[in-house]
């Protein structure tokens, strides 16, 4: 398929931040926390931003649906529609929702928000795939918050009886159990479920990419250790304070001076 550039994780960032700043509407820190792994997943995928529903194509599941504005700002750098779209995110009559929906954006493969959801559809897909002896590989991004959610451990379960090596399953561990259930030793649930699992800097795109690349003979589990709000120490520093907040424009200035000196 069709090579595409791979876009540069500081200047996604700067996409987000002013989409926020220009819609009103946020999820930055736990948007920062996923750019790296998304990056890497499009990296290691057989897609082509021109022909989006190709046949061939290998499929991203972003889980954590609420992370929307981080895989808009990753699609729209790969080049699925345009970097100054991102600006109507959330807006009346965008295409851009504050979750993916795939009868809208081009590249979402699956509407998810509902948390458990899409990794469990992921399955689903991947083994569609064996069945159909194709070469297809699934790739989905959860949430350390998400997995609390039963759904997320019975759809690794099935995952592991079924052998699925060509699934990979990203998990974004940034500590946001931190005020719900935590899982301190997400890896040694992973593994213990059945999975060849790995454990990676988050924002480390080529050891990302390293992990993803490994041949597995399960699912592929990747214990990403990651920081919300990554790259600006007023989010990373406050996390709670922005789960939902859009910078003002001074706010904005202060965010794009620390990006830019992290």
């Amino acid at each position: 398929m069709g090579a595409t550039m791979l876009p540069e994780g500081r200047e996604i960032r700067r996409s987000i931040l002013r989409a926020s700043h220009a819609s009103g509407h946020g999820h930055i820190p736990t948007s920062f926390s996923i750019i790296e792994l998304i990056c890497a997943a499009y990296a290691e995928m057989r897609h082509d931003p021109a022909r989006p529903d190709g046949e061939d194509r290998d499929i991203f599941i972003l889980s954590k649906g609420h992370g929307a504005l981080g895989y808009y700002g990753v699609l729209a750098h790969l080049g699925y529609l345009p970097v100054d779209e991102l600006s109507t995110f959330g807006a009346f009559g965008s295409r851009l929702g504050c979750h993916p929906d795939r009868k809208k954006v081009p590249g979402v493969e699956v509407s998810t928000g509902s948390l458990g959801h899409g990794i469990a559809v992921a399955v689903g897909m991947a083994l569609a795939f064996r069945i159909a002896k194709s070469p297809r590989r699934v790739f989905t991004v959860v949430g350390d918050g998400e997995a609390n959610e039963g759904s997320v451990w019975e759809s690794v379960m099935v995952a592991a009886h079924l052998g699925l090596n060509n699934l990979s399953i990203l998990l974004d561990f940034n500590r946001s159990q931190g005020r719900s259930l935590p899982i301190e030793n997400p890896a040694e649930r992973f593994a213990a479920f059945g999975c060849d699992t790995i454990e990676v800097d988050g924002h480390d795109l080529q050891a990302i990419r390293e992990a993803l690349s490994k041949p597995c003979r399960g699912p592929r589990a990747v214990i990403a250790h990651t920081v919300k709000g990554y790259g600006c120490s007023t989010l990373t520093g406050n996390v709670f304070e922005w789960h939902r907040k859009s910078p003002s424009p001074d706010q904005l200035a202060l965010l794009m001076a620390e990006l830019e000196s992290a």
